[in-house]
């Protein structure tokens, strides 16, 4: 196996967004994590619990349609397990998008049910949005809004300041900038993190990330692989993490002169198919597995 690259990536207007946090949280009323479902563990802050306290929340399992579905069900089983609405979103194909309100309702009614008793029940549901980059935090507000409300790009790091969106249904939504946190302490959260685009990739070796990412694909979804590859049982056994990348670049035809295979443009297509979601419905991390990556943050949802 490939050793997982070091990667760390804190922009500095990363902290100043841990400073405009705790001072909105008091504006609000719930704060809507949205996570990759893909990646449930990694995608999630740590100090999130902390930076949130006592206020009420509600997980999105955003980019469902590229996770795998049977996973992504298990996630919410554990979820509700531990008292934590969580809802599987898409908002490309906008699934899951009509349970948000109801969920959300459904979260706040006690605090709802006195304001209805002062005859508050005009007062408009606050919600904080929060997340790490590239999880569609933008997308799902638009999506939401049914219109382009705030700047979407397939990238990390676009939002920069709070955005304040005001629906129609007497709901305004606060828009953050996406929060990492200063150090991964665990190299495969980075490593996961990269694999979806969440860190940006001129901080990392694209060879290697792809190298790394074909290796865990063959062994857990080996068959989804090959097929979208054309690759067969017997050319991807005790096959090394090289050795497949490269194996990717000649059946795409990727060659340069003299006949040498260009691994880094098969790299490039291997990272963007599965961010893509067209390679398969991929889930890189289970709720059953403890030895995987910060497992121990699944202790802290209450």
């Amino acid at each position: 196996m490939t050793e997982a690259p070091s990667i760390q990536w804190f922009p500095g207007h990363m902290a100043k967004t841990r400073r405009l946090m705790r001072e909105s949280l008091r504006l609000v009323d719930i704060v809507v994590e949205v996570i990759d479902a893909r990646i449930p563990i990694s995608s999630r802050n740590p100090d999130l619990p902390e930076l949130v306290g006592n206020k009420p929340r509600i997980v999105l399992l955003n980019k469902c349609d590229a996770a795998d579905e049977g996973i992504t069900r298990k996630w919410c089983d554990y979820y509700k397990e531990q008292g934590i609405t969580a809802i599987p979103t898409d908002c490309r194909s906008g699934r899951g998008v009509k349970q948000f309100v109801p969920a959300v309702r459904e979260v706040l009614r006690p605090l709802l049910e006195r304001r209805a008793q002062k005859g508050m029940q005009g007062a408009p549901i606050r919600m904080m949005i929060v997340g790490i980059p590239n999880v569609g935090k933008s997308s799902f507000i638009n999506r939401m809004a049914g219109s382009r409300r705030t700047k979407v790009e397939d990238r990390p790091g676009v939002t920069r300041g709070r955005q304040w969106v005001n629906l129609d249904n007497g709901i305004d939504l606060l828009d953050m900038p996406g929060i990492l946190w200063p150090k991964f302490e665990d190299k495969r959260v980075g490593e996961y993190l990269a694999f979806t685009g969440a860190v940006k990739d001129d901080v990392v070796d694209i060879e290697l990330l792809a190298m790394r990412l074909l290796e865990l694909l063959n062994e857990r979804y080996h068959a989804v692989l090959c097929e979208r590859y054309k690759m067969t049982d017997e050319e991807t056994a005790d096959i090394e993490a090289y050795d497949l990348l490269e194996l990717v670049a000649r059946k795409r035809g990727m060659l340069q002169s003299g006949g040498q295979v260009n691994t880094e443009r098969a790299a490039v297509a291997v990272l963007d198919e599965f961010r893509s979601g067209k390679i398969g419905r991929i889930t890189l991390e289970t709720p059953w597995k403890p030895d995987q990556p910060s497992s121990e943050l699944l202790q802290e949802e209450r």
